[in-house]
Order: C-alpha cells, then sequence, then structure tokens
C-alpha cells in the first residue's frame, strides 16, 4: 500500500488495532489485530489473511469455543430517545 485510499496520504504505518466484527445481529470484539494505519485520517486497513481468520474465529465462537473474555453491552434505540 502506498497511499491511503480514502484521504490520499502516504504515511502509512503498521499498528496493532481494535476490530469489531458483526453478522446476522452478532457481534465480536477482536483486540490486538494487525492493520496499517493511515497517520492522517486513521483510516485502518487489513490483509484478507487476518479478515479471513476473523471469520473462522468468529464461527469457532459461535459454535462453542469459549472467547478469552464476554462483555455485556446496553443497546438503545436512538428514535426512542428523549431528545430535549
Amino acid at each position: 500500500m502506498t497511499s491511503c485510499s480514502f484521504c490520499g496520504n502516504k504515511n502509512i504505518k503498521n499498528t496493532l488495532s481494535e476490530y469489531t466484527y458483526r453478522h446476522n445481529g452478532l457481534y465480536m470484539i477482536f483486540q490486538n489485530v494487525p492493520s496499517m494505519q493511515c497517520e492522517f485520517c486513521g483510516e485502518k486497513y487489513y490483509t484478507s489473511k487476518v479478515l479471513k481468520r476473523i471469520e473462522k474465529e468468529f464461527i469457532a465462537v459461535q459454535n462453542g469455543k469459549k472467547a478469552t473474555q464476554e462483555i455485556r453491552v446496553p443497546v438503545e434505540d436512538f428514535s426512542k430517545v428523549d431528545v430535549a
């Protein structure tokens, strides 16, 4: 990758990031995912190998594999929130 496809900046760095995977209304958060990130706008890029591994791990957890950690996340429908 020579430049960010979002903003065109040429400063891309290798980093570890957090990735939220969503499929059929189910979510899984992956931490310390290898990625490339634009130093200007923050856009992140992942290799197909990394994304395939994320999908495989998501399926394994859905089939009973124990995840490292689980959290509760509140959900609110914004259209029902009283906006003053």
